[in-house]
């Protein structure tokens, strides 16, 4: 497998080529995999992000950058940058996973490119890594109105707590079920400030992390309800 044309397509050249390696090997090939670079290249991905649209949308209010930036980094958005940079060329799956269309799943395609962007990160800093993200998203169309098409439930339980001065949930993976080219991921959410944990299942850790925080909103939401109720209870017998 030769990385060449990858590191021309990044316009890095990596000066340790064992993170490129190791950004492109999925869970399925060895156990040394690009998981955790996935998970350094999230928040580096996530801070490029939120500096580019804080310059760009000057008169939106917090809460629709919150979700315009869901929207450029969410998986469907990921993946397409993925085909562009050729990822499938390169990855290196497991013989399961390959033969069930790994090269093709959009969500190990997006975890590849975070992991690449934590990759670059290692390699030369977060000066590098900003380059490369904002040389990827150049030719994305930014605009106000990506904030219309949705929220997704990690977004829309981040403005509620951002809503009330509470802090962010935390998301961890608490256990994998089925074999490496068809896993699934248990992903705990959890609220301290208001006690409260939750899980969610995913086909990929993206995916469990939505389902865990669209649980906790339920979660949330039936509470609220129940005050609600009691409130009123307690006023009519009044």
């Amino acid at each position: 497998m030769s990385l060449t044309g990858l590191q021309t397509r990044l316009q890095h050249q990596f000066k340790d080529l064992a993170l490129l390696q190791r950004a492109v090997t999925h869970r399925s090939f060895s156990a040394d995999h690009n998981e955790r670079l996935e998970f350094l290249g999230d928040s580096v991905l996530g801070m490029v992000i939120a500096g580019i649209l804080y310059e760009r949308l000057k008169d939106l209010p917090e809460g629709d950058l919150s979700r315009v930036r869901a929207n450029l980094v969410r998986q469907e958005t990921l993946h397409q940058l993925a085909l562009e940079l050729r990822i499938p060329e390169v990855l290196r799956l497991g013989e399961g996973e390959s033969k069930s269309g790994g090269q093709k799943r959009p969500s190990i395609l997006a975890d590849a490119l975070e992991a690449l962007i934590g990759a670059v990160y290692l390699d030369a800093g977060f000066a590098t890594a900003q380059a490369l993200v904002t040389r990827l998203f150049k030719a994305v169309d930014i605009n106000p109105q990506m904030q219309a098409i949705g929220k997704d439930p990690k977004t829309e339980l981040q403005e509620w707590l951002q809503g009330r001065k509470m802090r962010l949930p935390i998301y961890r993976v608490v256990g994998t079920l089925g074999a490496a080219h068809e896993q699934t991921f248990e992903v705990e959410c959890e609220i301290d400030e208001l006690n409260l944990n939750e899980r969610g299942i995913g086909s990929s850790r993206r995916a469990g992390e939505q389902a865990a925080a669209a649980v906790m909103l339920q979660c949330i939401k039936t509470a609220l309800k129940a005050n609600v109720k009691n409130n009123n209870n307690n006023d009519y017998k009044k």
